[in-house]
Protein backbone atom coordinates (compact mmCIF):
# COMPACT_ATOMS: atom_id res chain seq x y z
CA UNK A 1 0.00 0.00 0.00
CA UNK A 2 1.31 3.30 -0.83
CA UNK A 3 2.47 5.69 1.86
CA UNK A 4 0.04 8.70 1.88
CA UNK A 5 0.73 11.76 1.99
CA UNK A 6 0.31 12.33 6.17
CA UNK A 7 3.01 10.09 6.62
CA UNK A 8 5.68 10.42 3.81
CA UNK A 9 5.59 14.35 4.54
CA UNK A 10 4.94 16.16 1.22
CA UNK A 11 6.73 18.91 1.35
CA UNK A 12 9.54 17.87 2.83
CA UNK A 13 10.65 16.00 5.65
CA UNK A 14 12.37 18.15 7.26
CA UNK A 15 9.64 20.95 6.33
CA UNK A 16 6.48 21.94 7.21
CA UNK A 17 6.72 22.16 10.95
CA UNK A 18 3.91 24.30 13.15
CA UNK A 19 5.33 27.14 14.90
CA UNK A 20 3.07 25.06 17.64
CA UNK A 21 5.06 21.85 18.04
CA UNK A 22 8.62 23.72 17.57
CA UNK A 23 7.50 26.06 20.36
CA UNK A 24 6.89 22.51 22.39
CA UNK A 25 10.00 21.05 21.59
CA UNK A 26 12.02 24.23 22.28
CA UNK A 27 10.38 23.68 25.79
CA UNK A 28 12.07 20.44 26.18
CA UNK A 29 15.26 21.26 25.33
CA UNK A 30 15.24 24.44 27.58
CA UNK A 31 14.25 21.31 30.23
CA UNK A 32 17.19 19.28 29.24
CA UNK A 33 19.38 21.74 29.55
CA UNK A 34 18.52 23.06 32.96
CA UNK A 35 19.00 19.94 34.22
CA UNK A 36 22.32 19.29 32.74
CA UNK A 37 23.17 22.03 34.37
CA UNK A 38 21.47 21.56 37.85
CA UNK A 39 20.50 18.20 37.98
CA UNK A 40 19.24 18.12 41.27
CA UNK A 41 17.27 21.49 41.13
CA UNK A 42 15.18 20.36 38.42
CA UNK A 43 15.05 16.96 38.94
CA UNK A 44 13.57 17.97 42.76
CA UNK A 45 11.54 20.61 41.22
CA UNK A 46 10.24 19.53 38.17
CA UNK A 47 10.17 15.59 38.23
CA UNK A 48 7.13 13.37 39.60
CA UNK A 49 8.76 12.16 42.76
CA UNK A 50 5.75 10.97 45.05
CA UNK A 51 7.13 11.14 47.92
CA UNK A 52 7.49 15.06 47.66
CA UNK A 53 3.93 15.88 45.79
CA UNK A 54 3.57 18.29 48.42
CA UNK A 55 5.04 21.03 48.37
CA UNK A 56 6.05 20.11 44.17
CA UNK A 57 2.67 19.54 43.63
CA UNK A 58 2.83 20.90 39.54
CA UNK A 59 5.07 17.91 39.26
CA UNK A 60 1.96 16.13 38.08
CA UNK A 61 2.54 18.24 35.14
CA UNK A 62 5.72 19.59 34.62
CA UNK A 63 7.17 15.77 34.75
CA UNK A 64 6.00 15.55 31.33
CA UNK A 65 7.81 17.97 30.18
CA UNK A 66 11.48 16.81 31.34
CA UNK A 67 13.71 14.85 29.32
CA UNK A 68 16.62 13.84 31.17
CA UNK A 69 18.43 11.41 28.33
CA UNK A 70 19.69 12.91 25.22
CA UNK A 71 18.03 9.37 23.69
CA UNK A 72 15.15 10.35 24.81
CA UNK A 73 15.30 13.99 24.11
CA UNK A 74 15.99 13.25 20.64
CA UNK A 75 13.23 10.78 20.05
CA UNK A 76 10.20 13.28 21.84
CA UNK A 77 11.16 15.94 19.44
CA UNK A 78 11.15 14.15 15.88
CA UNK A 79 7.55 12.49 17.13
CA UNK A 80 6.61 15.86 18.25
CA UNK A 81 7.29 17.77 14.97
CA UNK A 82 6.33 14.65 12.81
CA UNK A 83 2.99 14.94 15.24
CA UNK A 84 2.36 18.44 15.07
CA UNK A 85 3.38 18.58 11.54
CA UNK A 86 0.32 16.33 10.83
CA UNK A 87 -2.47 15.82 13.65
CA UNK A 88 -2.37 19.97 14.51
CA UNK A 89 -3.56 20.72 10.81
CA UNK A 90 -5.99 18.12 11.10
CA UNK A 91 -7.06 18.90 14.45
CA UNK A 92 -6.48 22.60 14.79
CA UNK A 93 -3.73 24.02 17.05
CA UNK A 94 -6.53 24.18 19.97
CA UNK A 95 -7.45 20.28 19.65
CA UNK A 96 -3.73 19.41 19.44
CA UNK A 97 -2.44 21.25 22.22
CA UNK A 98 -6.15 20.12 24.35
CA UNK A 99 -4.78 16.35 23.30
CA UNK A 100 -1.32 17.33 24.81
CA UNK A 101 -2.41 18.42 27.83
CA UNK A 102 -4.91 15.36 28.24
CA UNK A 103 -2.58 12.63 27.70
CA UNK A 104 0.15 14.46 29.64
CA UNK A 105 -2.21 15.08 32.66
CA UNK A 106 -3.48 11.68 33.07
CA UNK A 107 -0.16 9.37 32.66
CA UNK A 108 1.58 11.81 35.64
CA UNK A 109 -1.77 11.20 37.77
CA UNK A 110 -1.84 7.48 36.68
CA UNK A 111 1.48 6.93 37.66
CA UNK A 112 1.52 8.62 40.73
CA UNK A 113 -1.45 6.67 41.91
CA UNK A 114 0.66 3.28 40.62
CA UNK A 115 3.72 4.83 42.75
CA UNK A 116 1.70 5.23 45.93
CA UNK A 117 -0.59 1.59 46.07
CA UNK A 118 2.98 -0.08 44.74
CA UNK A 119 4.91 1.08 47.99
CA UNK A 120 2.13 0.45 50.13
CA UNK A 121 2.62 -3.43 48.89
CA UNK A 122 6.07 -3.62 48.96
CA UNK A 123 7.59 -0.94 50.73
CA UNK A 124 9.61 -0.12 49.21
CA UNK A 125 11.11 3.57 49.34
CA UNK A 126 12.57 3.73 45.84
CA UNK A 127 8.31 3.74 44.14
CA UNK A 128 8.57 7.27 46.66
CA UNK A 129 11.38 8.62 46.29
CA UNK A 130 12.71 8.23 42.49
CA UNK A 131 12.06 10.86 40.43
CA UNK A 132 10.41 10.01 37.62
CA UNK A 133 9.80 11.91 33.82
CA UNK A 134 9.82 12.06 30.39
CA UNK A 135 7.54 13.20 27.18
CA UNK A 136 7.16 9.84 26.07
CA UNK A 137 3.47 9.29 27.16
CA UNK A 138 3.00 11.58 24.99
CA UNK A 139 4.61 10.47 22.31
CA UNK A 140 2.58 6.95 23.14
CA UNK A 141 -0.71 8.96 22.70
CA UNK A 142 0.71 10.56 19.04
CA UNK A 143 0.66 6.89 18.08
CA UNK A 144 -2.39 6.47 19.49
CA UNK A 145 -3.51 9.03 17.04
CA UNK A 146 -2.41 8.09 14.23
CA UNK A 147 -4.02 4.39 14.53
CA UNK A 148 -7.30 6.35 14.45
CA UNK A 149 -6.62 8.15 11.70
CA UNK A 150 -4.82 5.80 9.64
CA UNK A 151 -4.93 2.57 11.12
CA UNK A 152 -4.30 0.43 8.00
CA UNK A 153 -1.67 2.39 6.19
CA UNK A 154 1.71 0.69 6.55
CA UNK A 155 5.12 2.31 7.89
CA UNK A 156 7.82 1.66 5.40
CA UNK A 157 10.57 1.16 7.39
CA UNK A 158 9.21 -1.10 9.72
CA UNK A 159 6.69 -3.25 7.65
CA UNK A 160 4.01 -2.53 10.09
CA UNK A 161 0.89 -1.96 9.74
CA UNK A 162 -0.35 1.90 11.80
CA UNK A 163 -2.75 0.11 13.82
CA UNK A 164 -0.64 -2.15 15.74
CA UNK A 165 2.27 0.84 16.49
CA UNK A 166 0.77 1.85 19.73
CA UNK A 167 0.42 -2.23 20.62
CA UNK A 168 4.20 -2.46 19.63
CA UNK A 169 5.66 0.35 21.49
CA UNK A 170 3.94 -0.80 24.68
CA UNK A 171 5.32 -4.11 24.25
CA UNK A 172 8.60 -2.41 23.63
CA UNK A 173 8.68 -0.76 26.97
CA UNK A 174 7.26 -3.33 29.46
CA UNK A 175 9.85 -6.11 27.79
CA UNK A 176 12.90 -3.16 28.41
CA UNK A 177 11.83 -2.90 31.89
CA UNK A 178 13.01 -6.25 32.66
CA UNK A 179 16.39 -5.07 31.58
CA UNK A 180 16.46 -1.73 33.38
CA UNK A 181 16.77 -1.29 36.94
CA UNK A 182 14.08 1.89 37.12
CA UNK A 183 11.03 0.12 35.08
CA UNK A 184 8.95 3.16 36.52
CA UNK A 185 10.76 5.54 34.43
CA UNK A 186 9.52 4.53 31.59
CA UNK A 187 6.60 1.99 31.16
CA UNK A 188 3.67 3.36 33.20
CA UNK A 189 4.36 6.64 31.06
CA UNK A 190 3.80 4.44 28.07
CA UNK A 191 1.28 2.62 29.23
CA UNK A 192 -1.01 5.15 30.75
CA UNK A 193 -0.13 7.45 27.63
CA UNK A 194 -1.67 4.89 25.42
CA UNK A 195 -4.49 4.22 27.26
CA UNK A 196 -5.08 8.34 28.03
CA UNK A 197 -5.14 8.82 24.65
CA UNK A 198 -7.56 6.43 23.72
CA UNK A 199 -9.35 7.68 26.39
CA UNK A 200 -9.82 11.23 25.03
CA UNK A 201 -10.12 9.99 21.60
CA UNK A 202 -12.75 7.35 22.12
CA UNK A 203 -15.20 9.78 24.52
CA UNK A 204 -14.11 13.43 24.77
CA UNK A 205 -12.68 14.91 21.96
CA UNK A 206 -14.84 17.37 20.16
CA UNK A 207 -15.39 17.52 16.48
CA UNK A 208 -17.50 20.08 15.37
CA UNK A 209 -17.41 20.05 11.49
CA UNK A 210 -18.71 16.41 12.44
CA UNK A 211 -21.40 17.14 15.11
CA UNK A 212 -19.82 14.41 17.55
CA UNK A 213 -18.00 13.94 19.91
CA UNK A 214 -15.58 11.15 20.22
CA UNK A 215 -15.16 7.97 17.88
CA UNK A 216 -17.46 4.97 18.88
CA UNK A 217 -16.88 3.25 15.68
CA UNK A 218 -15.55 -0.30 15.97
CA UNK A 219 -12.75 -0.21 14.59
CA UNK A 220 -11.20 2.19 17.35
CA UNK A 221 -13.12 -0.27 20.16
CA UNK A 222 -9.90 -1.33 22.82
CA UNK A 223 -9.80 -4.56 21.90
CA UNK A 224 -8.23 -3.75 18.92
CA UNK A 225 -5.11 -2.79 20.34
CA UNK A 226 -5.14 -6.30 21.03
CA UNK A 227 -4.47 -9.74 18.83
CA UNK A 228 -7.55 -11.41 17.50
CA UNK A 229 -7.64 -14.32 19.80
CA UNK A 230 -7.52 -12.04 22.88
CA UNK A 231 -9.64 -9.70 22.11
CA UNK A 232 -13.22 -11.85 23.33
CA UNK A 233 -11.14 -11.81 26.71
CA UNK A 234 -10.37 -8.17 26.41
CA UNK A 235 -14.19 -7.20 25.45
CA UNK A 236 -15.92 -7.88 28.77
CA UNK A 237 -13.07 -5.52 30.65
CA UNK A 238 -13.26 -2.91 28.09
CA UNK A 239 -16.97 -2.63 28.42
CA UNK A 240 -16.60 -1.81 32.07
CA UNK A 241 -15.36 1.18 31.10
CA UNK A 242 -17.59 1.82 28.39
CA UNK A 243 -20.35 1.84 30.41
CA UNK A 244 -18.63 4.06 33.11
CA UNK A 245 -18.41 7.15 30.75
CA UNK A 246 -21.50 6.08 28.62
CA UNK A 247 -23.55 6.47 31.27
CA UNK A 248 -22.80 10.59 31.43
CA UNK A 249 -24.60 10.84 28.14
CA UNK A 250 -27.85 9.22 28.40
CA UNK A 251 -30.68 11.52 27.67
CA UNK A 252 -34.38 11.49 29.24
CA UNK A 253 -37.36 11.72 26.35
CA UNK A 254 -39.83 13.36 26.78
CA UNK A 255 -41.68 10.45 25.01
CA UNK A 256 -40.44 8.00 27.15
CA UNK A 257 -36.90 6.21 28.67
CA UNK A 258 -34.08 7.39 28.62
CA UNK A 259 -31.75 6.82 25.25
CA UNK A 260 -28.38 5.45 25.61
CA UNK A 261 -26.13 8.16 23.56
CA UNK A 262 -23.07 6.17 24.63
CA UNK A 263 -24.26 3.38 21.96
CA UNK A 264 -23.64 4.64 18.13
CA UNK A 265 -26.93 5.26 16.55
CA UNK A 266 -27.43 2.71 13.57
CA UNK A 267 -25.58 3.60 10.83
CA UNK A 268 -23.10 6.32 13.00
CA UNK A 269 -20.16 4.60 12.67
CA UNK A 270 -20.73 4.39 8.66
CA UNK A 271 -21.38 8.10 8.76
CA UNK A 272 -18.43 9.27 10.80
CA UNK A 273 -15.93 6.80 8.92
CA UNK A 274 -17.30 8.92 5.87
CA UNK A 275 -17.11 12.43 7.23
CA UNK A 276 -13.13 11.56 8.26
CA UNK A 277 -12.87 9.96 4.72
CA UNK A 278 -13.88 13.47 2.81
CA UNK A 279 -11.82 15.45 5.91
CA UNK A 280 -8.91 13.38 4.72
CA UNK A 281 -9.37 13.40 1.04
CA UNK A 282 -9.48 17.04 0.56
CA UNK A 283 -6.56 17.46 2.94
CA UNK A 284 -4.59 15.05 0.37
CA UNK A 285 -5.36 17.04 -2.46
CA UNK A 286 -4.56 20.22 -0.81
CA UNK A 287 -1.09 18.67 0.00
CA UNK A 288 -0.86 17.51 -3.24
CA UNK A 289 -2.01 20.62 -4.96
CA UNK A 290 1.09 22.67 -3.45
CA UNK A 291 3.24 20.54 -5.21
CA UNK A 292 1.97 21.27 -8.18
CA UNK A 293 0.04 17.16 -8.86
CA UNK A 294 -2.75 17.46 -11.17
CA UNK A 295 -6.08 16.75 -10.07
CA UNK A 296 -6.08 13.76 -11.94
CA UNK A 297 -3.44 11.65 -10.80
CA UNK A 298 -4.98 8.85 -8.91
CA UNK A 299 -4.01 8.35 -5.36
CA UNK A 300 -4.17 4.63 -3.68
CA UNK A 301 -5.90 4.63 -0.43
CA UNK A 302 -9.06 7.32 -1.46
CA UNK A 303 -11.28 4.39 -2.56
CA UNK A 304 -14.77 4.96 -1.77
CA UNK A 305 -15.67 1.67 0.31
CA UNK A 306 -14.30 0.98 3.26
CA UNK A 307 -13.42 2.77 6.87
CA UNK A 308 -10.13 3.37 6.68
CA UNK A 309 -9.16 7.54 5.92
CA UNK A 310 -6.41 9.12 4.50
CA UNK A 311 -5.00 12.24 5.75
Amino acid sequence: MSTPAALSGVGGLYSGFTRLSKGLAVVLVAGYLANVILPHTISVTFSLIPGKFIPFVWNIITAGYLETSIFGLGTSIVALLLAGKHLEPFWGSKEFVKFIAFVNLFTCASTFVLAIFLYFISRQGNYLYAPISGFHGVVAGFLVAVKQIIPEQEIPALKLRVKWSPSVFVAFAILSSLFSPEPMQFVPFVVFGTYGAWMYLRYFQQKPEAGLKGDFSAEFAFATFFPAPVQPFVDPIATIFENIFCKQRRQVSNEGPGVDLGKPLPGSDSVEASRRRERGARALEERLGAKGISEGLPVKGLEPKGSDEIV
